[in-house]
């Protein structure tokens, strides 16, 4: 019997969105999809075709807008899951942690309380590994059950993130009456891209590439491929363990920005040739943070290596991701293919 639940993926135009609307269409699930503007309609359409979905009779989208609530009221009605992806986006021109904490915080409610009010069985959530693994500093990987603690060191997206995760599971603790929660915390995310809207990680891919990073900053992060991040979403909504969990999305040992620069190198050949082949010093990048509030948002970070583990995805769920050359290769490739680097 074929399966025609729908679901609701709320911030569909979005790079984990709409891989989660890709891999739940192949799976017969009808997906509704929300956009702050249904203008942006014929671009989901585009990025799902770059991704080879040619059918679209299973996907209809609704206007919704984090700071809406009546908005979510009524793209909820007649879906029986939710895939909540929509939240602000690092942005440096969020001036204080309200342009961040507040539309997350506030999203998360409405978008929980709205699908209460449909009926939905379960709402998987993405969160971060920004709501794990900061304001902390830890020598073994993170696992669930580290949680961010919120000091000085800790930037307003990461905040946000941990202060909307933790409004998340109060709420369904108090006023859930039923519903189920899952939470998914992605590392850095990866893989190929659909179009020129993809994720803050990708940046650092592209900025090799294109020759505009001179030196790699002394950075080691956890990186996993949006492709994984989809498949851990549709397990989490689907498979009855997952309820009341949070899984930590990442490909395996944590890199650095030169082991990034050096798989380009090694793969890539001539396209790689503005890959940079070295690190740049803490002190100067503290020294240039001063005029560049990009660098700034890395200062916190440095010289830290903040390793994650993907054990309890894998044992509970049996989920199986990629590992972190195929995840980086597959995001070079596709902005190359896209034209988004000139190499």
């Amino acid at each position: 019997m074929e399966n025609r639940e729908t679901v609701l993926v709320t911030g569909g135009s979005g790079f984990i969105a709409s891989y989660c609307i890709i891999t739940l269409l192949q799976n017969g699930y009808k997906v509704k999809a929300t956009l702050r503007s249904l203008k942006k309609t014929a671009l989901v359409k585009q990025m799902l075709r770059e991704a080879g979905i040619t059918n679209f009779e299973d996907l209809s989208f609704a206007e919704a807008e984090l700071s809406n609530e009546k908005s979510w009221e009524n793209a909820a009605q007649g879906c029986q899951y939710v895939i909540h992806t929509a939240s602000p986006t690092p942005n440096t021109d969020a001036k204080t942690d309200d342009d961040f904490v507040k539309p997350a915080v506030n999203g998360v409610l409405f978008v929980l309380k709205a699908a209460k009010n449909a009926g939905v069985k379960r709402v998987v959530l993405t969160s971060a590994f920004g709501a794990v693994g900061m304001g902390t500093v830890k020598k073994t990987p993170y696992t669930e059950e580290d949680w961010t603690e919120l000091n000085d060191t800790v930037a307003p997206y990461q905040r946000s993130k941990t202060i909307s995760e933790k409004a998340a599971w109060d709420f369904i603790e108090n006023e859930g009456a039923g519903m189920e929660l899952s939470v998914v915390n992605p590392t850095g995310v990866l893989g190929p891209v659909l179009s020129n809207d993809f994720s803050h990680s990708i940046q650092t891919i592209r900025q090799m590439l294109n020759g505009e990073m001179l030196s790699c900053p002394k950075l080691i992060f956890g990186y996993v491929d949006v492709r994984d991040v989809a498949d851990l979403h549709f397990k989490a909504m689907t498979m009855p363990q997952a309820n009341g969990q949070r899984f930590l999305a990442v490909a395996g040992k944590s890199v650095s920005f030169l082991d990034i620069a050096h798989i380009l190198r090694r793969n890539l050949g001539q396209k790689a040739a503005k890959v940079p082949t070295k690190e740049i010093p803490n002190w100067l990048i503290r020294l240039l943070a001063i005029f560049n509030p990009k660098l700034k948002m890395l200062t916190p970070l440095l010289g830290s290596i903040k390793h994650a583990s993907n054990e309890k995805a894998k044992n509970l769920l049996g989920w199986q991701p990629r590992g972190n050359e195929e995840a980086i290769l597959a995001t070079a490739n596709s902005l190359i293919d896209l034209k988004i680097v000139n190499v």
